[in-house]
């Protein structure tokens, strides 16, 4: 198919491990969900293809959960990049078994699929296995939707697919590959925002956290209820996050699409960035942020955004902000990306 095989220059393009594998990556940009095995078995190297284990359920999964609209077998797998899925491993060294691996054989694994996620942006990656998840990152997961995110991308756990795994019933299986095809289906969400600057420039920002501790620094905003106006969501959010109240509300300068998984869902989220100036305020949230995820806040000034480490929303923050207090308010809103 054509799409199959200009994805597989793509997924050939994209440098994803140190070590080479017995079984190619299937890998392209903007998929729905990319599937982690933990490590090839030898029917999969001798066959070069993920899965390929007769008795493994994999693929009779995927078709009954409804990701594949027909039975493919594991030498047809760049054609599921068609149906909006990829294949990659945990770790790229074939062993008999599992628990044939040690832990160096994941050494790379974390950063490998942060690659993934950052270079592809898939909408979620499922690891086939608690062993896979664990071996990425050192912590037992349970069954489904994980707190933990890479880059925004969501991460679900499977149940293994081995015939090894013969303790876990199909029936079982089949719910947990049937909840990923339901759980990945972004659900909708419009969300206002402020780029709420003082007299010096600096920008004031939030620290979100999530349940196991990952953070990032986003802009004064939040999600907009039916039938509200931006305004009218803007002044709301204004008051809970910062006590602000009556601030004169700029143009609109920025905007962006963009799906991410935050509470264990996944969201596609329209975002409005309005320009908001302010001599000075003294921030005085007049809600409980911590539900919401907010750790914090601060004063940002533009050099300190360029050098810093910390993560912020959106990535391309301080370029745009540059852009912007050198040449001011556009005359169209700019698309500010991921």
């Amino acid at each position: 198919m054509i799409i199959a095989k200009i994805a597989r220059v793509c997924a050939d393009s994209v440098s994803t491990s140190s070590t080479p594998s017995d079984v190619p990556d299937v890998l392209a940009a903007d998929l729905a969900a990319v599937f982690c095995g933990i490590n090839p078995g030898r029917a999969s190297a001798a066959a070069r293809a993920h899965f390929a284990n007769p008795r493994n359920d994999f693929w009779r999964l995927l078709h009954d959960a409804g990701f594949t609209p027909r039975l493919l077998t594991p030498q047809e797998q760049f054609d599921l990049l068609d149906f909006g899925c990829g294949l990659t491993n945990a770790s790229p060294r074939t062993t008999p078994g599992s628990s044939d691996l040690r832990r160096s054989d994941f050494a790379d694994a974390a950063q490998r699929l942060e690659r993934i996620a950052r270079d592809l942006r898939p909408r979620a990656i499922a690891f086939v296995g608690k062993e896979a998840y664990r071996g990425t990152f050192n912590e037992r997961p349970d069954l489904g939707p994980q707190a933990r995110t890479i880059d925004g991308v969501g991460l679900f756990v499977l149940p293994s697919t081995s015939p090894a795994n013969a303790a876990v019933p199909w029936r079982e299986r089949l719910h947990w590959f049937a909840e990923l095809r339901r759980w990945i289906e972004p659900l909708p969400r419009t969300s206002i925002h402020a780029i709420v600057l003082d007299l010096s420039d600096r920008i004031l920002l939030f620290r979100f956290e999530n349940e196991v501790g990952q953070s990032w620094w986003a802009t004064a905003g939040g999600g907009a209820e039916p039938g509200e106006s931006d305004e009218a969501t803007l002044r709301r959010e204004l008051i809970e996050e910062a006590g602000l109240r009556d601030p004169s509300l700029g143009p609109l300068v920025w905007q962006r699409a963009t799906d991410f998984a935050w509470g264990r869902k996944i969201w596609r989220q329209t975002e409005r960035f309005y320009v908001v100036r302010l001599e000075r305020h003294d921030v005085a949230p007049t809600i409980d942020l911590a539900p919401e995820g907010i750790r914090g806040h601060r004063w940002w000034s533009l050099d300190e955004i360029a050098r810093s480490d910390e993560a912020f929303a959106p990535r391309t923050l301080a370029r745009r902000l540059r852009e912007l207090l050198e040449h001011g308010p556009p005359a169209e809103p700019v698309d500010v990306g991921l």
